[in-house]
């Protein structure tokens, strides 16, 4: 700056020298204050209209969805059958005698009848052997064991008297009055428990079986 007089010879004053400069330096100020507020409202703008955006409302389409079933894919129950065939009582392959173990008159004719009428093949009554020292209690069923179906008759018999205390292989001699089984492969020593009584009293269920096994 320099100093300078006026005309009227009054104080002298300083003239700036630089006044270009600080024009330059404030319209900088200026441009600077304009760019910030414009980039203010920019961003302003930007944001308003993200937030519509995003906070506006999202529209939602309804979708109908169509299952077609198949009718011949439907399930199917099966009903399956199952027939058991129960094995009948052997009648064949080895014949029966029965033996009056018990000393009751008639008792082992009885039997034989019985059995006879129930498909086994008999042959005639006889008597226990003196050896047994008296009466037996209880039934019991021997079986040869030297006819192959005799095992298998012998269980038979005793299933269509109820069931019996024992059945065994005979033993040499036989425990009956002739000492043998006369040719039969089966002998029953009729006890008291089985005597004069029929198939039907001592085994309602095995004379059904039996006799519809004997029909067919």
């Amino acid at each position: 700056m320099s100093d300078s007089r006026d005309s009227s010879g009054g104080v002298p004053r300083r003239v700036p020298r630089n006044e270009p400069a600080q024009v330059a330096g404030g319209l900088a100020i200026v441009l600077s204050v304009i760019a910030v507020v414009v980039g203010f409202l920019i961003l302003r703008s930007i944001s308003s209209s993200g937030d519509a955006v995003l906070g506006g409302p999202v529209a939602t389409t309804a979708v109908e969805t169509t299952v077609a079933v198949d009718a011949s894919l439907t399930s199917t129950t099966v009903v399956i059958e199952t027939t058991t065939t129960v094995a009948g009582p052997v009648t064949e392959g080895a014949s029966v005698i029965v033996a009056n173990a018990n000393g009751v008159s008639g008792s082992a004719g009885l039997l034989s009848d019985q059995l006879s009428a129930a498909g086994y093949s008999v042959g005639s009554p006889t008597n226990a052997s003196s050896s047994i020292g008296g009466r037996l209690e209880l039934t019991v069923v021997y079986y040869d064991a030297g006819i192959p179906a005799a095992q298998a008759v012998a269980e038979s018999v005793a299933a269509s008297m109820g069931g019996v205390s024992s059945i065994a292989p005979v033993q040499t001699p036989a425990p009956t009055q002739t000492g043998s089984l006369d040719g039969a492969g089966v002998l029953v020593m009729l006890g008291l428990d089985k005597a004069g009584r029929t198939l039907e009293e001592l085994a309602p269920a095995a004379v059904t079986e039996v006799e519809a096994g004997t029909s067919g």
